[in-house]
């Protein structure tokens, strides 16, 4: 008997961060994005995230979407004054046109009040290098990982970006420079610490772990009743 992969519709992809846990999870994936993304390690398509979703929403098995995060990020909240960073709002309708399909929904932290009943996964649920939280609502039921402590006051804790953005924590690794007005580090480090190999530093500053979606997709098939080849 052949095995089925079901296939997965990445909205807002970005550079594949949730596509590669998904693809090892189990999936065939597409990616669509507005934005070029030469670095995607899977088929992508250059598009308005709804036009696609309204032309070819119903030729995917389940549907995983990042919608951009600025608008609720902590970042954004330092500038709300500043007319010149307002971003768009895109998660209600993201959420709206997802309405009785099996779906994935990511964001931030901050986008809590946004989503419906959501859950958290963080890098130490991994053992990761980075405590990225990030929030999902799934249309299925997900059984989520015991979250150990997040001491972000060890000082061994240094950050992604060099700013001390909360949720954007490295364990254990050493700085590879300084500049600006925190440390840096170099491209390897914040690739093993987050599971990613392909991605440049712009591209993984923005990107979740795969072992978060990895994580998800595997209880997605259950749900799906689904046995996916290998």
């Amino acid at each position: 008997m052949a095995w089925y992969r079901p296939r997965l519709l990445d909205l807002f992809c970005g550079a594949g961060g949730a596509a590669m846990g998904y693809y090892r999870a189990g999936f065939d994936v597409v990616g669509v994005d507005i934005k070029p993304q030469p670095h995607y390690p899977f088929e992508f398509v250059r598009i308005d995230v709804f036009d696609y979703l309204k032309d070819h929403g119903e030729e995917f098995d389940a549907i995983h979407a990042s919608p951009p995060c600025q608008a609720y990020s902590w970042a954004s909240a330092r500038w709300r004054n500043n007319k010149s960073r307002e971003y768009p709002d895109l998660l209600a309708k993201t959420r709206e046109i997802l309405k009785g399909r099996t779906y994935v929904i990511e964001n931030v932290i901050g986008a809590r009040k946004k989503l419906g009943f959501t859950f958290t996964l963080c890098g130490s649920m991994f053992n990761l290098g980075v405590q990225r939280h990030r929030l999902f609502e799934c249309s299925e039921l997900i059984m989520v990982p015991v979250h150990p402590q997040c001491n972000l006051g060890d000082a061994d804790l240094v950050s992604v970006t060099g700013h001390g953005a909360p949720g954007r924590w490295y364990r254990k690794c050493t700085v590879a420079g300084h500049g600006g007005d925190g440390p840096h580090f170099s491209l390897n480090v914040w690739k093993q610490a987050m599971g990613i190999e392909w991605m440049n530093r712009d591209e993984i500053t923005q990107a979740i772990p795969p072992a978060y979606t990895e994580y998800i997709g595997r209880q997605l098939l259950k749900s799906m009743k689904t046995e996916p080849c290998q």
